[in-house]
């Protein structure tokens, strides 16, 4: 049972509403339970201690006693309607002092004693089994008392002398059951507000109906259903109330024309009609409309059970009324006759009809009409609603919502100049609709219509303060131009995806703009919007809970405020000059390291080389032996500066008479037609060593520089070690250029042969200088170099 106990911040929706008129609860602190429609069949026990609100409406309950309630200290409100109460001791109640509201109604209850506390306020023992109302004595202590339901089968003048120096803000009496009225006895009651449950017997309610108009200010009837032949136009004309409401009313057209002829002539200014069914056959009757002092008529949910009639005999009745407001919702009207003469008529509601765009068509007798809704009806031309306004010159308010309005190019509209609010939301207007509106409007409600854009071309709207567009088809924020006074602008639940910046310039007077629920793409373009409205965030009244990332997919639901991208990915100046910067630097970067480190010189070498390479490739015989063949022992690489010491020293010292040692020497072995290149390359390729006469001439020679570097690029290439350094003449390596770092890696790492000053060394020098390049050479061509 305890599951059924549930905290709540709110009063029970059963008698909130009866509530709010005359109670003021604080609800943020309360805690309820709710045990309604739980079959009980007793209170339950042990309920929490702070329980302020219990509800046990709808159960079996047939007895209270006092331990029920009595350690409950705290509670306010009690429902124990809809059960099965027969009786009831009101001092169950007496340690409750905070409770306020009890609601007692539906139960069998038929007889009460003991007094209630007196700080109740809220009462009701409607719909019970009472005979009488002989209870004074029950309610002798309810001094605050706001509300009060009764109920009996008979109504005594005595039994209501308790009440007649109370001043109560509502009483409830139902009498369906009634046997017996004592007429005068409702005029005892001293309450703002009567209402009155008439019998289901067949009974005439002429002294009840007397009695209650003048026993309140505002009074309620329900369930007449009954005729009465007494009721003329004199009957109630000096009667109390002002305000009758008639509910669930059940008559002949002519006791209901009777009836409202009685209340014509009466007090009463405010006449509603809810739930009206008419029995029988409609037949055209008098009534005079003259003398009045109702200002309000309302009917609700009409129905007719015989359709054969004139429908003029029942609009002519609505339409001839001398009043300032008519209201007819739900009753199925197909039509609404224009009045004969000019009326006072400044309010016309007839919402939930069926009425055409006929309506009031050259009807020019409503020039004091001020106010005119036809929502819910089956309008279908925006332009018959302009000329249907034509002649109502003092029109400021219209509704012609929730119909199929369309408006077509080219169709005349014409508005009185008066018109300052216009509803037409729930339509099928496009944006063309704005060439049929009227320029004098200050409010416009177009929510939920097929409008997909507004051009800044259309009419100037200069009094226009607050537009809705909301549930349209709009994709971006509309051209403020034309509403240069625009004050408040709805686009919400719209297909927005990216206000553009021109829109929103052009919107930049407006205070408030609600664009929540649209389907925002979150991209760059939206930077602009957004950084708007964090500046001036009171523009957007749900900044910023309803803004949210629509797309892409990865930033769905993410608050527009949350979104951030770089300026740098959403401009692309900046990008271009930002890339081209760095291309630049890269490229500056770039060229000073190969500057210092010489890098064009050795792509040209490597360049150079392979195509040589490839040549000399092309010309060898695919079936060459895999054993290298040299055609001589070493090629001499020097400086023309030292060209003298390789001629006297070093080729008579290596060459044999026998020809036992091949030099190659670029000035005899050369082959005429090749290129430099291609020679020092086969020469390097065709000879067993290597040699590098070093000296300082050598490092100021760029083919020297060229051999050296094809000679080593060889050693790498094929794993060997052919290269002999002879340092002629000391170098200091702060002598040797930068470009130069592979001959300061080879002196570094490679062991080298330096020329004795002395001669006694040379014959050792040559020796060791024979023995590195001694080989057995293969035969060879004619030509020794391919």
């Amino acid at each position: 049972m305890a599951g059924i106990i549930l905290r709540s911040f709110v009063l029970l929706s059963s008698f909130m509403f009866s509530m709010s008129n005359t109670l003021h609860l604080p609800t943020n602190t309360e805690y309820t339970a709710n045990f309604s429609h739980s079959s009980l069949l007793s209170v339950p026990k042990n309920l929490p201690l702070q329980t302020t609100i219990l509800d046990l409406q709808s159960n079996n309950i047939s007895i209270l006693v006092m331990s029920d309630f009595s350690y409950l200290l705290k509670l306010k409100v009690l429902n124990m309607s809809h059960n099965k109460l027969s009786e009831l001791d009101s001092s169950i109640f007496s340690l409750n002092k905070e409770l306020v509201y009890l609601d007692l109604s539906h139960n069998l209850l038929a007889v009460i004693y003991g007094q209630f506390i007196e700080g109740i306020q809220h009462l009701d023992l409607s719909f019970n089994h009472f005979n009488s109302l002989s209870m004074c004595e029950v309610f002798k202590n309810l001094m605050h008392l706001k509300y009060l339901g009764l109920g009996a089968a008979t109504v005594k003048k005595s039994d209501l002398k308790c009440f007649q120096s109370w001043r109560l803000q509502t009483i409830l009496l139902e009498l369906e059951n009634l046997s017996y009225y004592e007429s005068g006895s409702l005029q005892i009651l001293n309450t703002l507000k009567l209402q009155l449950v008439l019998p289901k017997k067949d009974m005439d309610p002429y002294f009840l109906l007397y009695d209650a108009v003048n026993s309140a200010h505002i009074l309620e009837l329900s369930n007449l259903n009954y005729a009465t032949t007494h009721i003329d136009a004199e009957s109630f004309k000096n009667s109390k109330v002002s305000d009758i409401t008639m509910i669930n009313v059940t008559l002949s057209w002519s006791n209901i024309v009777k009836l409202f002829q009685a209340f014509w002539k009466s007090s009463v200014q405010f006449l509603k009609v809810e739930e009206m069914t008419i029995m029988g056959a409609i037949e055209s009757e008098y009534f005079d409309y003259s003398a009045t002092l109702i200002q309000e008529v309302m009917f609700q949910n009409v129905t007719i059970t015989d359709y054969r009639f004139s429908q003029a005999d029942v609009y002519t009745f609505v339409s001839e009324m001398n009043i300032l407001s008519l209201t007819v919702t739900h009753a199925n009207v197909l039509f609404m006759l224009c009045p004969s003469k000019p009326s006072i008529f400044r309010s016309l509601k007839f919402p939930h009809n069926a009425l055409t765009d006929d309506i009031y068509q050259d009807c020019s007798n409503l020039a004091n009409l001020e106010s005119l809704m036809l929502a819910w009806n089956k309008l279908k031309k925006l332009s018959k609603v302009s000329s249907m306004t034509t002649h109502m010159i003092s029109l400021q308010n219209l509704d012609v919502s929730h119909n199929s309005l369309q408006y077509e190019t080219g169709e005349d509209c014409h508005w009185p100049e008066t018109i300052v609010n216009l509803d037409l939301s729930e339509n099928q207007l496009t944006e063309s609709v704005f060439i049929c509106l009227p320029t004098t409007v200050k409010k416009l409600d177009l929510h939920s219509n097929q409008i997909d854009h507004i051009s800044w071309e259309i009419r100037q709207f200069a009094a226009l303060e607050d537009l809705n567009l909301a549930s349209n088809r709009l994709k971006d924020l509309p051209d403020c131009r034309p509403f240069g006074n625009l004050v408040v602008m709805n686009v919400a639940k719209n297909s927005i995806q990216t206000p553009s910046p021109d829109s929103l310039y052009s919107c930049a007077t407006v205070k408030a703009i609600q664009a929540e629920h649209n389907p925002f793409q979150c991209n760059c373009d939206i930077r602009e919007f957004v950084y708007r409205e964090k500046e001036s965030s009171a523009r957007l009244p749900k900044w910023p809970e309803s803004y949210r990332c629509a797309y892409p997919e990865t930033l769905k639901g993410t608050l527009l405020q949350d979104f951030h991208i770089s300026e740098l990915s959403c401009n692309r100046s900046l990008l271009i000059v930002l890339i081209f910067l760095t291309v630049a630097i890269l490229t500056l970067s770039l060229f000073c390291l190969c500057k210092y480190m010489d890098i064009p010189w050795y792509m040209k070498m490597i360049w150079r080389w392979t195509q040589t390479k490839q040549r000399t490739k092309n010309k060898r015989s695919t079936q060459q032996n895999l054993q290298q063949n040299f055609a001589f022992h070493a090629f001499v690489s020097y400086s023309e500066h030292d060209s003298s010491w390789v001629k006297e020293f070093l080729l008579p010292n290596l060459e044999r008479e026998d020809g036992s040692i091949q030099i190659c020497q670029h000035e005899r072995n050369f082959v005429a037609g090749k290129s430099i290149v291609e020679n020092i390359i086969n020469c390097i390729d065709k000879s067993f060593k290597s040699i590098f006469v070093l000296s300082p001439n050598f490092i100021q020679s760029e083919w020297c520089h060229y051999e050296l570097y094809f000679a080593q690029h060889k050693v790498f290439t094929e794993n060997s070690d052919d290269l002999i350094l002879i340092l002629l003449e000391p170098i200091p390596k702060y002598l040797i250029p930068a470009r130069y770092h592979k001959l300061k890696a080879l002196m570094a790492r490679r062991t080298y042969l330096e020329w004795p000053k002395e001669k006694g060394k040379h014959r050792l020098f040559w020796a060791n200088l024979r023995a590195a390049i001694t080989i057995n050479l293969v035969e060879s061509d004619d030509e020794l170099i391919t």
